[in-house]
Order: structure tokens, then sequence, then C-alpha cells
């Protein structure tokens, strides 16, 4: 008999990751559920730091999000920008007149001494974030891009060039120097933690990051609660983003089967689209424990709907592996 869920972390990048991060959030009580976000994608800009997974999942979960453009938030507008290109200043990366005020307090904290996690905490709890938000660490790690126009930084990549260039690999500028938050110490070695959720965010883009953190891997692996990932690819193509593109470029298979092959060893079970039920047994034969079920969201409900196969899912697995 499965027990009810106490605790579940959730490793999440931007758009994709935070459709579920809400379903989550609208399925979950306060406290059972924490997310830890990709900082690969920071930098600097105009002076400002730039925390685009982050702030996309804060305004996701306070209904902040501008629906319109899948970025940045709601009923925004572009005064600023337009200012800034008549003085001859940067545009390519547009940022709203609301969304400078989110990179105003994060900067001008920062720069007081405040870590990122206390940052990220404090803008959750003024737009009324009830479920905790950690940075995969306070210190600064960038995702470079190897790629047939030489290695840029994500940004440069995703933004300016959008993904234009053939990827060739992928470089975490500042991994090495970086260090687990005692917050997220403490999560992963919970006795309440019942388990672990690899949002369907690109592998390489936004979890691998996550996941290049020195003590992560290992932590997850150690954790008791079991580690399950979603899938971000249906019927050979992403929802959202570049992850198809990246996996022809790198040579392997646009496929799921790719994807749970990519996380490895590190997974306990994983969730593919109904549409791609075929790969089960491909999947379950390199020893994981596999379940297919619709995996678009587009609506709220889509959301809630595949938050709550996701953690029934795990709570299965924790079950049949309980003596």
């Amino acid at each position: 008999m499965t027990q009810p869920i106490r605790r579940i972390l959730a490793l999440t990048g931007g758009v994709g990751g935070a459709k579920l991060a809400l379903g989550l959030a609208n399925t979950l009580n306060p406290g059972q559920v924490t997310f830890v976000v990709n900082t690969g994608d920071d930098f600097e800009h105009l002076g400002l730091r730039i925390c685009p997974d982050i702030d996309t999942l804060l305004y996701t979960l306070s209904n902040e999000a501008n629906p319109d453009t899948g970025w940045g938030r709601r009923n925004e507008t572009w005064h600023c920008l337009e200012a800034l290109g008549q003085l001859g200043g940067e545009t390519w990366f547009r940022l709203g007149d609301r969304d400078l005020a989110t990179h105003l307090i994060r900067t001008t904290a920062l720069t007081a001494g405040a870590s990122l996690t206390t940052v990220t905490q404090r803008l959750s709890e003024r737009l009324g974030i009830q479920h905790p938000v950690l940075p995969m660490c306070d210190q600064n790690v960038a995702t470079m891009i190897g790629s047939t126009a030489g290695e840029m930084a994500f940004q440069h990549y995703f933004v300016r060039e959008r993904c234009a260039p053939n990827v060739t690999g992928f470089r975490f500028q500042g991994s090495e120097q970086a260090t687990l938050s005692p917050a997220l110490q403490e999560l992963l070695t919970a006795p309440d933690l019942d388990g672990i959720l690899i949002c369907p965010s690109n592998p390489f883009l936004s979890v691998d990051p996550i996941l290049a953190v020195p003590g992560m891997r290992a932590a997850l692996k150690a954790a008791r609660a079991p580690v399950v990932a979603i899938s971000p690819i249906i019927q050979g193509a992403a929802i959202k983003g570049p992850t198809a593109k990246i996996m022809a470029e790198l040579g392997l298979p646009q496929d799921a089967l790719a994807v749970a092959r990519h996380y490895g060893d590190l997974l306990d079970g994983f969730i593919l689209d109904s549409h791609d039920a075929s790969l089960l047994e491909d999947v379950r034969g390199s020893g994981l424990d596999a379940i297919a079920t619709p995996t678009l969201m587009l609506t709220l409900q889509d959301k809630m709907n595949l938050a709550k196969v996701a953690v029934d899912f795990v709570n299965e697995i924790t079950t049949s592996n309980t003596p």
C-alpha cells in the first residue's frame, strides 16, 4: 500500500520545466515540493545579474509569466529598451520594464553580499510563492556552448544567434569552484525526501549544468529517494527549445530512449509520452521502471495531470523497493 508523499525535489530549467513545476505546485501542498533551478544560463548584462531560468519559474509560479512571449512578466512594456536602442545600447537581449525591477533588486542584494539562495527566497516571498525555490548553487557557473562557429556563452547562442550554430559540446565554466548550498545539502539528505523528479527540461542545457555542481550527482545517486526523469522529446521532436536539434548535431537518436540513456544510472524511473510507448520495453531493458502517459502540457489541467502521474509513479517505485 502506497503512503502519502511527504517531500519531492524537482530539478528544472526554464519554460519546459516550469510547466511541470506549476502542475506540481498546484497538486502538492506548500512544503511538499522544492524546486532546484539551473543557473548555467545566468549572465551579466548592462551591469545587471540576469537569472533567466529562476525568473521564469518565479513568474510562472506567481502567475506573472507573460503568456504572449513565454518569458518575462505579463503586462510588460518596453520603454527602457526602446530608449536604450535610441542611445546606441545593446538590445539583443530583451528586458522589459517590469522585468528590470527583478534584476535591479537581485543585483543590488548580491552586490551587498547576499547569496543567490537568499535573494531568490526574498523574491519568492515578495511574489507570494509558497513552495521553496533554490538555485543549483550560489557561485557563478556559465554554460559555454562549443559550436561550429566557435565557443560562445549560452545567451549568445540561445538568444543572439537563435540556436543556429551546430553544437559540438558543452563546458560549464566555474563549476569546479561551485558547491552545494547548505539548504540543498540538507534537502538531499532529508529522511522525508520521497522522490526526485527531473522535469522535462533540455538535458544538455538545463539539467547537465545542475549535475555539474560538485557533489550533486553523487548526492542524487546516494539519496534513498528514487530519481525519475520526464522526457522532453515526443515523437522525435522537442515541444520547446533546441533539444532535438542538439541531439541530431551530437549524433544521438532524437528520441526519448536517448534521453533516458543520457541520464544513465542516475535514474530509477523514466516517463515518456504515450506516443512513444513503443520505446517502453527498450527503456525497461536498461534497468529502469518506465511508464508512458500524455506529457504535452498545454493547459493547467495538463500540467496537474502529469504532475499527479509523476508523483504517483515515484510513490510506486518507493513502495516496490520497500522491504
